[in-house]
């Protein structure tokens, strides 16, 4: 591998890395650290933790473009139990954004946890996600208000009034909030704590992106490509690393 790489000063032996990559994009709900550790009969767990951790960091390609033309734009709440309203100290906050293609079809997706469901938060993630001038769609919640302000096409639509259930209303953001606590649920048992979430974040949404593949091959190809072109990381976990249950890794 060339300087530069995630790959430099491991310990790992590069088949090993090959492996994790493989497994990582052609299993359905991905491999915990834990499944790991045991498929490549590693003595330590923290090892196939980090590697996991540096994978994922990879998934973000440097440089991707914004999403653009017609974009919903929601937040959904996973973790613990939630105690209610639109704000809550046992959940964290997920913005969604999602391009709704037409005639009908969804496109890319971007997420990220976001502190509130303020406009301080919501508005730079949009800013984040999205290409000024595109067609941004949310309900009636007053942390997008200033979306028209910074360049976007803002259309918002309250769900109380329209008559139709929030899933009818905005279809994408709905689904991707399902398929993403299911998808928490079956590789992580759906418990996630915030050194962890935008992690698994990005690993969603790499493999939403690229679910009509049909060459399970390039996904090895395209982390692969990634992970090359990714800055080497030193990462020390979090006292959570060490307190979380394995299974939730």
């Amino acid at each position: 591998m060339t300087a530069g790489t995630i790959f430099d000063r491991s310990r790992v032996p590069l088949a090993d890395w090959f492996t994790t990559i493989w497994f990582m994009t052609n299993q359905k709900y991905g491999v915990s650290a834990l499944g790991l550790q045991r498929l490549l009969g590693l003595g330590s767990y923290q090892t196939a933790w980090t590697m996991l951790r540096k994978l994922r960091a990879a998934m973000v390609r440097p440089g991707r473009e914004r999403l653009q033309g017609s974009v919903e734009v929601d937040e959904t709440y996973v973790g613990g139990i939630e105690q209610g309203g639109r704000g809550t100290e046992r959940k964290f906050i997920v913005a969604i954004a999602i391009e709704v293609l037409s005639p009908i079809g969804f496109g890319r997706v971007r997420l990220k946890r976001v502190v509130d469901a303020s406009s301080r938060s919501l508005i730079p993630f949009v800013q984040f996600a999205i290409e000024p001038g595109s067609q941004v769609r949310t309900d009636g919640w007053k942390g997008y208000a200033g979306l028209a302000k910074e360049g976007y096409q803002h259309h918002a639509v309250s769900i109380s009034s329209s008559g139709d259930p929030a899933h009818v209303v905005m279809p994408g953001v709905h689904k991707i909030a399902s398929l993403l606590k299911r998808w928490l649920l079956g590789t992580h048992q759906g418990s996630v704590t915030a050194a962890h979430l935008d992690a698994y974040l990005d690993e969603f949404a790499f493999r939403f992106n690229r679910r009509k593949s049909r060459r399970r091959g390039m996904l090895f190809y395209r982390l692969l490509e990634n992970a090359v072109a990714t800055q080497p990381m030193r990462y020390r976990p979090s006292r959570a690393t060490h307190t979380t249950s394995k299974h939730n890794l």
